[in-house]
């Protein structure tokens, strides 16, 4: 291996591997980039003697002033960090086997790079003290009963329902801006209740949905991308391709009223548009003044209306698609206003990728591993490990029949 390799810093070689594994133009997009710098920047920090016990020093020799570099690593360095790692009781067990697969998933790629003559992080010493995955089993994660899936898109119903009402009957002589508060509430229900029934129904991912800020190429789902006609929706996979889900009934008519609610002046517009005024009130004017409006004539603009979206809507500004995030807060809300029992050691309201899970266990039960593998767009072999607790339960259910035949006989 070349002297100049080993040589070499180990935070030197972070960014080039970080746009290897970014996602979008120039590979500084996508989470993984961004916890793995995370992980990388730790792990750094560890090796120089700055993480880790009091009596710590780092992987540079006591008489070597520099950072630490490739040469200073081997087998023995991997596991005393995966030591380090393990002995942090903050840490779950899977969590620290999370961790260590970043730094194990660089250290092969310095290999191949030429960095490292070995990919040390994978050898089994190195890995020894590493804890056993905790066991936590898919069932154990937040899945929508049937219960909870009626409750919460029932409340979304009559909420949305009522908005729409007290908009469309309103009388004709009503204010403007009245009649523009009035709308507004019936979107924001009415989006609401779009965003509830396609998670509660499709089993699309979130950030297949919604716009992830990480990922330049995941900017949320369009009215382009839909087809209420043939029930079905274009989205960003997480295999990276576009790929067309579902629509199944009971999601076509929330869509369909919501659209014709927003009536969105392209069909380009996100389909869930973030309702936050601030984020809107710096979109419009950073627009309108682009296309050479005055900063006065700005403001009798905007004061002409009840909300920016609704001067977004008027004048083409396309503002951007709801987050991952703003989707887990728009949940908890109605999730609290809806005054849904939930019992769930990590979430107190109906998350996202409950009503993924919800439907996956819906379609296993009703029709097998096969179809839900293909509606949830995952293999067969996953999906049967996800929802393995379903199989044992049932072969339980066939164990207790056999158990009660063959002791009636005796």
């Amino acid at each position: 291996m070349p002297d100049r390799a080993l040589s070499t810093s180990l935070a030197d070689s972070f960014e080039r591997y970080l746009q290897d594994k970014g996602k979008g133009r120039g590979g500084d997009g996508g989470n993984y980039r961004r916890n793995a710098a995370r992980e990388l920047e730790r792990f750094v920090e560890w090796t120089a003697g700055d993480r880790g016990d009091d009596d710590w020093t780092g992987v540079v020799p006591n008489d070597v002033d520099r950072e630490p570099t490739f040469e200073d690593l081997d087998e023995r360095v991997f596991r005393e960090y995966a030591r380090h790692l393990a002995g942090d009781r903050g840490l779950k067990q899977n969590t620290v086997q999370t961790y260590y697969r970043y730094i194990s998933a660089w250290c092969g790629w310095c290999v191949n790079e030429g960095y490292l003559e070995a990919h040390y992080a994978q050898r089994a010493s190195a890995m020894a003290p590493l804890p056993d995955d905790d066991g936590r089993k898919p069932g154990d994660q937040q899945a929508w009963t049937s219960e909870q899936r009626h409750a919460l898109t029932r409340h979304v119903d009559e909420r949305a329902r009522d908005a729409i009402e007290t908009y469309t009957t309103l009388p004709e002589d009503t204010e403007s801006l009245d009649k523009q508060r009035a709308r507004y509430i019936a979107l924001k229900a009415a989006r609401d209740r779009a965003l509830v029934f396609v998670l509660a129904y499709t089993a699309v991912r979130v950030g297949e949905l919604l716009r992830d800020p990480n990922d330049p190429r995941r900017r949320g789902v369009r009215w382009e991308d839909i087809s209420l006609e043939d029930g079905s929706m274009d989205v960003y996979r997480k295999k990276q391709r576009w790929d067309a889900a579902s629509l199944p009934d009971p999601v076509i008519s929330p869509l369909r009223s919501y659209r014709k609610l927003i009536d969105p002046p392209t069909e380009r517009w996100p389909v869930f548009p973030t309702f936050d005024q601030r984020t809107l009130a710096t979109l419009v004017q950073g627009e309108l003044a682009d296309r050479g409006e005055r900063p006065d004539a700005i403001d009798e603009r905007r004061d002409e209306y009840a909300r920016d979206l609704l001067l977004a809507l008027e004048e083409d500004v396309r503002p951007p698609s709801i987050t991952t995030d703003g989707a887990r807060s728009i949940l908890q809300r109605l999730s609290d206003a809806a005054e849904i029992d939930i019992d769930h050691p990590k979430h107190d309201y109906l998350a996202p990728h409950g009503g993924r899970r919800g439907m996956g266990e819906v379609l296993v039960r009703a029709f097998g591993y096969t179809v839900a593998a293909r509606y949830l767009d995952n293999s067969e072999e996953m999906v049967r490990e996800r929802y393995s607790h379903i199989e044992a339960g049932e072969l339980g259910d066939v164990a207790t029949e056999a158990l009660d035949e063959i002791d009636s006989d005796v």
